[in-house]
């Protein structure tokens, strides 16, 4: 069974950073295609970035592209989100994401999910 842990959420002031960490356990075979999507409150889940199994491929949302740069550890089933230049529309509950397909904005290509970490970005 899968599990997806994240890790690294917290109230940060406008123009900090924050890095946040996902942890995959329970995995066989190749490692999964991984993504950070987020959701504020009120609003529907949103893609944010997807980089593919070896790392060397990756996708960002407009909005934080720039800003955000995800990456990877498959030595450690690790991937990480750090972003940069935090404004108050970043504020929204982040989850980590794992398929075995193709790396895709969309959510509904993703198998698993983590509990989410909240980020909160003060003015």
């Amino acid at each position: 069974q899968v599990q997806l842990v994240e890790s690294g959420g917290g109230l940060v002031q406008a123009g900090g950073s924050l890095r946040l960490s996902c942890v995959e356990s329970g995995r066989t075979g190749s490692p999964h295609v991984m993504a950070w999507f987020r959701q504020a409150p009120g609003k529907d889940r949103e893609f944010v970035a997807a980089i593919n199994r070896s790392g060397n491929t990756k996708d960002y949302a407009v909005s934080i592209k720039g800003r955000f740069t995800i990456s990877r550890d498959n030595t450690k089933n690790t991937v990480n989100l750090l972003m940069n230049k935090l404004k108050p529309e970043d504020t929204a509950v982040y989850y980590c994401a794992a398929s075995s397909e193709f790396i895709s904005r969309d959510s509904g290509e993703y198998f698993y999910w983590g509990q989410g970490t909240l980020v909160t970005v003060s003015s």
